[in-house]
């Protein structure tokens, strides 16, 4: 690895100084806020003396505008900023129209020292560090998967709002001693549902309940009369009235945003029904688009299987000093991805027509738990993806059921033998005495 500090004698201090060796001979360093927005400009000459143009915009269109005029100015074609918040996606988006390199960076990477900082200094020491090649570039996919992919975390958020109003639903029918749950395997089904909204439209009446249950629920009738013998107060009614219409509407919403991810989505059809081709994303075809959103379509971006696998958080961290591991927890990366993948995951350890997961999960779980086996299957899967958008070739098996010949040389006692498939996760079960 080549390094680009190099130290030099001052003989008038008489001390070292450290000199980095500068890579971009013109650049850019943005420190962006709410409303302004600094920026400095390093241009160094070749003898290696470095002047810089500083500025100040406003966040507003003709502001930036005005950014990338005084860019054009200097021939300026590279810029750095650091993620903050919202703020730097319209600074980016307008830096990209106008054929601007602009590298995003993540601000743990560019934090500058404490006790001498301002915002003008701030744009400084990120413009240096981008010079010297120190800042880490975050990954940004193309415009098309990016406005795909805010509206698929929309869905997410707002499937998780429908989970939050079903609870409080939940919570006026248990304060209210109805117990749909307990002879309703879904409380918001067809049934339970056609009672709830008797109950509201007639509080405090009996009824027949038999009218209101489909023929092929499995519950004794007894058992869901004797459950919607309570009392609904006004005040719970008028609550749980609400939470009924807001998910209502909220399955609306989801709607009409699912036929307009459908519609983004339809120029990376090849790459989804190569996706769909994994164990366990060929069921429901919003869970394809998840992934594609994530991490786009052109793998060229991440060198290897195991850049895909750290970017989106699946493999233990580097944390060591003085040869010793101090921590071996995955990062926090992949928020709204890594929840994907642990569903799918636990999905296909169930399954038994796709042993080359199941074997594994097995294996890591007696010895290192659930957690760290259900991480590895994930890994597993976006390895898998990864070769698969690469090659362009549908997904096969072959490469993680390894062939493991047996080592002759090796005994094992009967014990022995059935200990180590314990350890394996294996079951072992007396055969049945057949009578002779």
């Amino acid at each position: 690895m080549t390094s680009h500090c190099q130290f030099y004698n001052d003989k008038s201090s008489g001390g070292y100084f450290v000199s980095f060796k500068i890579l971009k001979n013109n650049c850019c360093g943005l420190d962006v806020h709410k409303t302004w927005i600094f920026a400095c400009i390093g241009i160094t000459d070749s003898h290696s003396r470095t002047e810089y143009k500083q500025a100040r915009f406003s966040s507003f269109s003709k502001g930036l505008q005005e950014l990338c005029d005084w860019l054009a100015k200097y021939r300026c074609t590279d810029v750095c900023m650091e993620s903050s918040g919202k703020y730097w996606i319209p600074v980016f988006n307008i830096l990209e129209k106008n054929n601007l390199w602009v590298t995003l960076s993540h601000p743990k990477y560019t934090k500058p020292l404490k006790g001498n900082k301002t915002d003008r200094k701030d744009a400084k020491w990120i413009c240096d560090l981008y010079m010297c090649g120190m800042v880490k570039p975050s990954f940004i996919p193309p415009a098309s998967i990016r406005h795909l992919r805010d509206l698929v975390r929309y869905r997410f958020k707002l499937t998780c709002m429908i989970t939050g109003e079903k609870n409080r639903a939940q919570n006026c029918l248990t304060v209210s001693n109805l117990k749909l749950d307990d002879v309703f395997s879904d409380v918001f089904g067809k049934s339970s549902r056609s009672i709830t909204e008797q109950i509201l439209a007639h509080p405090g009446e009996t009824f027949d309940v038999t009218p209101f249950v489909h023929g092929h629920c499995k519950t004794p009738i007894e058992e869901i009369q004797a459950a919607v013998d309570g009392a609904i107060s006004p005040e719970q009614a008028v609550k749980l009235r609400q939470c009924l219409d807001h998910i209502d509407e909220l399955e609306k919403h989801i709607e009409t945003v699912e036929q307009e991810i459908l519609r983004l989505s339809d120029p990376y059809e090849s790459a989804l029904n190569l996706i769909r081709t994994v164990p366990g994303f060929h069921k429901n075809p919003m869970t394809a688009i998840q992934v594609l959103s994530e991490i786009g379509a052109d793998m060229s971006v991440f060198p290897t299987a195991k850049h895909l696998v750290s970017w989106a958080g699946c493999c233990p961290r580097n944390d060591q000093s003085n040869k010793k591991i101090k921590s071996t927890r995955i990062s926090r990366a992949g928020s709204y991805f890594k929840p994907i993948l642990v569903q799918v995951a636990n999905a296909l350890i169930k399954s038994k027509k796709h042993p080359e997961f199941t074997n594994r999960y097995r294996r890591i779980k007696a010895r290192r738990g659930h957690k760290k086996a259900i991480i590895a299957i994930c890994r597993m899967i976006l390895t898998a993806i990864w070769h698969i958008l690469s090659d362009l070739n549908p997904y096969t098996p072959d490469g993680f059921l390894e062939s493991r010949p047996v080592n002759e040389s090796k005994t094992l006692t009967t014990s022995q033998a059935l200990n180590l498939l314990k350890q394996r996760g294996y079951i072992i079960k007396d055969e049945p005495v057949t009578a002779s």
